[in-house]
């Protein structure tokens, strides 16, 4: 147990270094995943917040696409640009304002901005008559070719913080002298106060502001605008399209280098969890060494002890036998005196021992007594000894404290002396240390580089002496490989000969000569083939040929099988059995096809139903809508009309003096009217005795409640209504109210009322 455990103890060094250099390395590989795992989650969120970007500025670009499209005839000249009208644009995209004054020059601008520009009179009159024609509303046209130059020369110079408006304006040359002249004597300042000064020191110059308020010479014109104009809606545009493409690229780019950050972490994934496997390898030999150890010790120390119980049992059993041979040589010497002695004479009488027992107990009493009394005086002496012994030793404790005392003041004064002298001594002692940290960095690096170099060494040698065992065992085991099939084939050889001389009495040399491969072989003919043919002749022996004939023939003789006699009955079973699926496979063939046509049928009746429902509901759709948003228009159109089984369905509503389509944009209100309004025409296309809602109308005002109820109305004379609600106007038209309520005493009862018979009672 002692040689196990140190040879134990000296192994477990070497793996304990190891082992300290597994733990550095899971650190670092620990450190390097967090930090991958960090960069991968940093870019990830790049990505998240570059895609939210990218889908909320595409957002607003959608809903100023929709701002930005006309449906008045502006739009309709620009649907027809290429009719030949001279239609160059609209002035809004043709016009760049510089950031911030967009309220301003479209207030300067004013019609101009809403405006489009054609290239001559001649195409503006041709485009006002298409516009007549065609009854596609009006417009306002902005002509360049009436517009000449503008004389600068005359304007005033303007003070700090005032522009002309032409200057703050980039527009094509075509149009350019156009937007001058509507800019004639426009400067741009930037509050009202400094408008109305420039306007009153300037007579002839109109004055805008920041905000879109226009002042000029006795006239003014601003306030707060109720939407913004199509400058500010283009320029917006502009700029939205500008953060989609932005936020695009950013999140392509933070996708590319999450993907990069993804392989990192992965290979530091991999790193981790190798070496925590290593690291747990080392764990679990470090364990089994320690359990080998806490056995090896507790067995040495159950040794140890049973060698010392041993000891002491031997000692003890020595002087047993001692003390019994001392009283065997008494008693032996006893016995011998009496023997030489022989027998008593007399025996004393009973008078003299009952004397001598009285005086022995006297004597013991009187012993007792003064054994007492000796008692007694030993305690008393024993306490004032150890009095007197405690204080002597308080009086030796408080010159030892002092001496204590005294002893450490000397001490701290002598420590003063020393830590100055240590002080002085590490300053010089860190200088040295400096020097000789250096000179051990140095030494460190050039050790590490020279055992870097020893390691190379050592794993090229050692990779060469892996090669060489490598081919060494390759060797080996061919050797031994060609030496068992020597043996084999050597006894296959005395087997055969032995089986020949034994079965066949025939030698070996005989056999071979008469049957050698060395003589032709007979070709034996196919039991099917003519037998009238002529026999084919004997060919030469080749092994080949003779083991692939042995092969068919067992494969025949197996496909043969064992004589069957009740082969006829199996058949007439099987042939009936064959018989019966296939009727039964027929049944389920024909079944097959007829579910099939009735499931075409279903489907062709589900189809016509419902589209007649759907073609139903898309009318009556329309028509509440047209009741319940007057001016408005709304209508129900299938995503996939060629597959009605399929097909989505999608709802598009305009509410008056709007242009949108999507109900995502509409107001809470105009949403909740919206589905009353598909529910209403559902039921309308499609009546029911009776309909059950609940708070429908509870996000409507006042107007979009009545027209609701207009709708009640006339759904009550074909149907039965139950409407939970809180309004007050719902309530009015109703037959008969219901309501919960709680007693005085806690419990609920249920309130009824019929306004019908409420109203038809006398007053």
């Amino acid at each position: 147990a002692e040689q196990n455990f140190a040879r134990l103890e000296a192994g477990v060094a070497d793996d304990e270094e190891g082992e300290h250099g597994l733990d550095d390395a899971y650190e670092q590989a620990a450190a390097k995943l967090e930090a991958a795992e960090a960069e991968l989650a940093r870019w990830r969120e790049a990505e998240t917040a570059a895609d939210r970007a990218r889908t909320t500025a595409a957002a607003r670009v959608e809903a100023l696409e929709l701002s930005l499209s006309r449906k008045d005839g502006a739009a309709a000249l620009l649907a027809a640009a290429d009719a030949g009208h001279g239609i160059l644009g609209s002035v809004a995209s043709l016009v760049t304002v510089e950031a911030g004054l967009e309220n301003a020059v479209a207030a300067a601008l004013g019609f101009a901005a809403e405006a489009l520009a054609v290239d001559s009179l001649a195409a503006a009159a041709a485009a006002l008559d298409s516009l007549r024609a065609d009854d596609a509303g009006r417009a306002s046209l902005l002509v360049s070719e009436s517009a000449g130059e503008v004389d600068r020369s005359g304007w005033p110079s303007l003070g700090p913080g005032a522009r002309w408006a032409q200057d703050v304006v980039t527009c094509p040359d075509s149009v350019r002298p156009a937007v001058c002249r509507v800019l004639d004597r426009v400067a741009v300042v930037a509050h009202g106060a400094a408008a109305t000064a420039l306007v009153r020191s300037h007579p002839g110059i109109t004055a805008v502001t920041h905000e879109g308020d226009v002042f000029g010479p006795g006239w003014a014109r601003g306030g707060s605008t109720s939407a913004p104009s199509l400058l500010e809606l283009q320029a917006a545009y502009d700029e939205a399209r500008a953060q989609v493409a932005a936020a695009t690229q950013t999140g392509e780019q933070a996708r590319f280098q999450a993907a990069a950050a993804e392989g990192v972490r992965a290979s530091a994934h991999e790193e981790d969890e190798t070496l925590l496997d290593r690291l747990h390898e080392s764990d679990a030999r470090m364990s089994a060494i320690a359990e080998q150890l806490g056995s090896l010790g507790q067995a040495l120390r159950t040794a140890r002890a049973e060698v010392e119980r041993t000891e002491r049992a031997i000692v003890d059993a020595e002087e047993a036998i001692e003390a019994d041979r001392r009283e065997h040589a008494d008693l032996s010497e006893r016995l011998e005196a009496a023997g030489v002695e022989g027998e008593i004479e007399d025996e004393p009488s009973t008078d003299e021992r009952d004397r001598l027992d009285e005086l022995a107990r006297e004597a013991r009493a009187a012993e007792t007594e003064l054994r007492l009394g000796l008692r007694t005086r030993e305690e008393r002496a024993r306490a004032i000894t150890e009095r007197v012994e405690a204080l002597e030793r308080g009086a030796r404790q408080e010159e030892e404290a002092r001496e204590r005392v005294a002893a450490k003041r000397a001490r701290r004064q002598q420590e003063a002396v020393v830590a100055e002298a240590v002080r002085v001594a590490a300053g010089y002692a860190h200088d040295v240390l400096a020097g000789s940290a250096e000179a051990a960095d140095r030494a460190r690096t050039l050790g590490e580089q020279e055992r870097s170099e020893r390691d190379a060494e050592l794993a090229v040698v050692r990779r060469d002496v892996t090669t060489l065992q490598n081919e060494l065992r390759d060797l080996t085991d061919t050797v031994h490989r060609d030496e068992v099939a020597r043996t084999q084939q050597r006894l296959r050889i005395e087997a055969l000969q032995t089986k020949a001389v034994e079965e066949l009495g025939v030698s070996p040399d005989d056999l071979v000569e008469e049957f050698g491969p060395h003589q032709l072989i007979p070709v034996v003919p196919d039991p099917d083939a003519d037998p009238e043919a002529e026999r084919p002749d004997p060919v030469p022996f080749m092994r080949e040929v003779q083991e692939k004939r042995l092969r068919q023939a067992d494969r025949k003789l197996n496909a043969l099988g064992r004589i069957n006699p009740l082969a006829l009955e199996e058949f007439a079973a099987l042939e009936e059995r064959h018989q019966f699926l296939t009727e039964q496979l027929e049944d389920l063939k024909s079944s097959k096809r007829d579910l099939l046509d009735i499931v075409k049928e279903v489907d062709q009746r589900v189809e016509k139903v419902f589209a007649e429902a759907f073609e139903d509901t898309a009318v009556q759709f329309e028509r509440v809508f047209q009741r319940l948003f007057p001016g408005g228009e709304g209508r129900l159109v299938l995503t996939d009309p060629s597959n009605m089984l399929t097909t989505g369905l999608e709802v598009e509503a305009r509410p008056p003096g709007k242009k949108i389509k999507r109900l995502s944009l509409l107001s809470g209100g105009e949403r909740s009217l919206v589905a009353v309004a598909l529910l209403v025409a559902i039921f309308k296309a499609r009546p029911s005795p009776f309909y059950i809602m609940d708070e429908v109308e509870a996000a409507l005002d006042d107007a979009n409640l009545g027209r609701l109820i207009t709708l009640f109305e006339e759904l009550r004379d074909s149907s039965q209504l139950i409407v939970i609600t809180h309004q007050k106007k719902t309530m009015e038209i109703a037959d008969a109210l219901y309501g919960v309520t709680m007693r005085g005493d806690g419990v609920t009862t249920v309130v009824s009322q019929r306004l019908r018979d409420v109203a038809d009672q006398p007053a």
